[in-house]
């Protein structure tokens, strides 16, 4: 593994064939491994979710039968995945938001208490 590189934090989802295709996998992996080579990622492939907090966003990968989106934060230290999901509509669902805000807070606060 690169020095450079930010290690990936799953906190809800995967990605695996099924339900992703190969070719779709295959795109997330390496949008995934750009970001933790520390580029960053615009559209069409990624775009910013203020609504979820600040420093997350939301990648974009085609695939042959729907849409798929990984939202995550980008930390000093990881790139934390927040959930992976099929986009169904074009609004992302108030209860995909509401777990990913829940999951982060979750995870600084599991940070806060191992620093102490």
């Amino acid at each position: 593994m690169c020095a450079a590189r930010k290690p990936l934090a799953w906190l809800h989802g995967e990605i695996k064939t099924p339900p992703f295709t190969a070719a779709a996998r295959v795109e997330a992996g390496t949008l995934l491994r750009r970001l933790q080579e520390g580029e960053s990622l615009g559209m069409p492939h990624s775009r910013p979710m203020p609504s979820i907090g600040p420093r997350c966003h939301e990648l974009r990968v085609r695939d042959e039968a729907r849409n798929w989106r990984i939202v995550y934060r980008i930390d000093d230290d990881a790139i934390l995945i927040a959930t992976v999901f099929p986009k169904t509509t074009q609004k992302t669902p108030p209860a995909v938001v509401a777990n990913c805000r829940r999951r982060l807070k979750r995870y600084d606060e599991a940070a806060t208490e191992d620093e102490s």
